[in-house]
């Protein structure tokens, strides 16, 4: 029972770092895998700091053999000396105080990505123990923390040559979930710091795998963008590359069109992956589109009626780059994924409108491409209009009509209700049976729907099996896609454990990542995981989900035992549908999610796309990690 008392003893001042360990997640936003990762990143971008001001040309990170990362710099060095006020060594105030570093002004560094003081020393709190060495002065100065408290103070250990910080840390096992750290989730991560910073070698590796990275890229963003759509058909051989500097804010913008219909535009503030956007994306967004416009205009490329392009023709098929460096950038919260500086909206868009108005002028095959590949866009756009305004006079998007295969369930509030879509008539069955009707709903599909990746949203809106989908969750597809209208806050991918069932969840999620991304976005798609085995035994009867866990039972029941591979879900009936993939006391989902969407992209342009070369190659390097195939 909670105490009724409320007064001055109740109030508790949690000193030094203890506030980081109560509470990371408002540090680093999870304790999970993303935020392991983002401790790392903090140390890291601390380097990259330096390199942005001029002081540093190579980053070494390694993940070492008792799980410890390691992150040396030939930068400047964390100062040493004594901080006047407090007298206290610098690198340690920087490592055990919030809000201590050397980036609230200007003078140390005039571009940064970490201006709130707290990387480091939330890096050290969260760590079992933490250790630094400086170079300075032709001197090397020693650290040691452990969960935030300093063990070791700060002293000289001998002679050094050159300037630099290196620093270990062991994450803490009793804050995070898993201190396993995904080797190709941190190479990523730095070859993308690789891209932005041309002046940088990065240099990666974990000692028990052996793995290793170097990344060094001459070419800047020009390179990034070439490397996203190296398995894409490009309509124009080099990327538009275009740079300005206005109020000490420095925009830079790489951008190709291809012959695919997605947009794929990432944006950098300060070398951080603004994924939410922000000022800067509004204003590239404005200035692409009034850019293009006036160039149409201008040349006649407009006819037919056609008044002017809109921002969703000019970016269709584009893959760009924007980085801005900016001093005192506003980021909404810690983990900075939104730019909030009002300012930057107008200096973007002038900067990139004027330059990009002078490319077009100055390129005039290119820009010829570009417009019209814009124009297609807006064509296919008003065919889609025409075939939406259709559809919903038909009643095929409207809720009033919903599918005829659809088995409804009776529950009204999203929240509470999912939907399973089901590959096939015989499964679609059997989870009609066995389903719970109050909050779970039916929708069976007819074999595979259309390979979104090769069509445009008319196209897409002629297919049968795709209208029933979008009927059925209410959200609506392609601009008009609206996740808070979703009839269901579970969408579960039910399909079989074989080649066809991957096939279908991997068409299934293309449409979801393409045309209704707030969905995976809201974190309403999931994957059902149904079992690929049932082993029995007499009476006993245990489901097996992965061939690991199958040795494990299979010498745990012995010998004479009965085994059964389900290579579809209509070998079930329907009381083992429910036992195994539905009942949400017993069953295993895994929530979709865009972790990193130039990967996801990747993905699936070379899973659905045209490029035959790259599938095959895919295919060639995972082939021995395929464990179970159908022919």
């Amino acid at each position: 029972m909670e105490d009724a008392s409320y007064n001055a003893e109740s109030i508790q001042v949690l000193e030094g770092l203890q506030a980081v360990r109560k509470r990371p997640g408002m540090y680093i936003g999870s304790t999970d895998t993303r935020g392991l990762h983002h401790i790392v990143y903090e140390v890291v971008d601390n380097s990259i700091d330096e390199v942005m001001g001029g002081f540093c040309n190579h980053i070494d990170i390694s993940i070492n053999q008792d799980g410890s990362v390691t992150v040396v710099d030939n930068g400047r060095g964390i100062p040493t000396g004594l901080v006047p006020k407090y007298e206290r060594p610098a690198v340690e105030m920087v490592l055990t105080v919030l809000h201590a570093g050397g980036k609230f002004d200007r003078k140390s560094y005039k571009v940064s990505g970490g201006l709130h003081g707290v990387g480091l020393s939330v890096v050290n709190a969260l760590s079992e123990w933490l250790e630094v060495h400086v170079h300075r002065d032709n001197k090397e100065y020693f650290l040691r923390c452990e969960r935030g408290i300093v063990t070791v103070p700060l002293r000289e250990i001998g002679p050094a040559e050159g300037s630099g910080t290196t620093v270990t840390f062991m994450p803490d096992s009793e804050i995070f979930e898993t201190t396993q750290f995904e080797y190709d989730t941190l190479a990523e991560k730095f070859k993308d710091l690789a891209y932005l910073n041309k002046t940088a070698t990065i240099t990666f590796k974990e000692v028990n795998s052996g793995k290793q990275d170097h990344f060094h890229f001459e070419g800047g963003i020009v390179e990034f963008v070439e490397d996203l759509n190296r398995n894409k058909t490009k309509l124009h051989e080099k990327p538009i590359y275009l740079t300005s500097e206005k109020d000490s804010i420095i925009v830079e913008l790489a951008m190709q069109y291809t012959d695919g219909y997605a947009e794929n535009i990432y944006s950098f503030v300060n070398n951080i992956n603004t994924a939410e956007g922000g000022t800067h994306m509004v204003g590239l967004r404005s200035a692409l589109t009034r850019a293009m416009n006036d160039y149409a205009k201008t040349n006649n490329f407009l006819k037919g009626g056609m008044e002017s392009l809109s921002g969703d023709d000019v970016r269709e098929g584009m893959t760009a780059i924007l980085s801005i460096k900016i001093p005192e950038p506003q980021f909404e919260g810690q983990t900075k994924t939104k730019l909030g500086n009002s300012e930057v909206k107008g200096i973007v868009d002038s900067l990139v409108f004027e330059k990009l108005v002078e490319f077009l002028l100055e390129n005039p095959k290119v820009a010829s491409v570009c417009i019209e590949r814009a124009i297609l866009a807006a064509q296919a756009r008003e065919a889609a209009r025409k075939a939406r305004d259709l559809t919903r006079r038909k009643g095929v998007l409207e809720s009033a009509a919903l599918p005829g295969k659809l088995a409804d369930c009776s529950e009204r509030d999203p929240a509470k209700s999912e939907i399973y879509i089901v590959e096939g008539n015989s499964a679609g069955g059997s989870a009609k049976m066995g389903r719970n009707r109050e909050f779970q709903a039916i929708l069976p599909l007819r074999g595979k729907i259309l390979n979104v990746e090769k069509a445009r949203l008319d196209k897409i809106l002629k297919n049968q099996e795709v209208r029933n989908l979008i009927t059925a969750l209410g959200a609506n597809i392609g601009p008009d896609c609206d996740a808070t209208k979703a009839r269901y806050h579970r969408v579960i991918i039910m399909t079989d454990a074989d080649v066809d069932g991957a096939h279908i969840r991997t068409l299934l999620l293309t449409l979801f990542y393409r045309y209704m991304r707030p969905m995976i976005d809201s974190g309403f798609i999931y994957i059902a995981q149904p079992p690929l085995f049932k082993v029995s035994r007499g009476n006993k009867e245990v489901y097996v989900y992965d061939d690991a866990e199958l040795a494990v039972i299979m010498e745990q029941m012995g010998r004479n035992v009965g085994l059964q591979r389900y290579k579809g879900l209509g070998e079930m009936n329907p009381k083992q549908l429910w036992e195994t993939t539905m009942d949400p006391e017993t069953r295993t989902l895994k929530r979709v999610t865009v972790e990193d969407a130039m990967k996801a992209d990747e993905m699936f342009t070379v899973l659905m796309g045209d490029e035959v070369e790259p599938r095959r190659e895919f295919i060639m390097s995972h082939a021995d990690e395929v464990e179970n195939l159908d022919i």
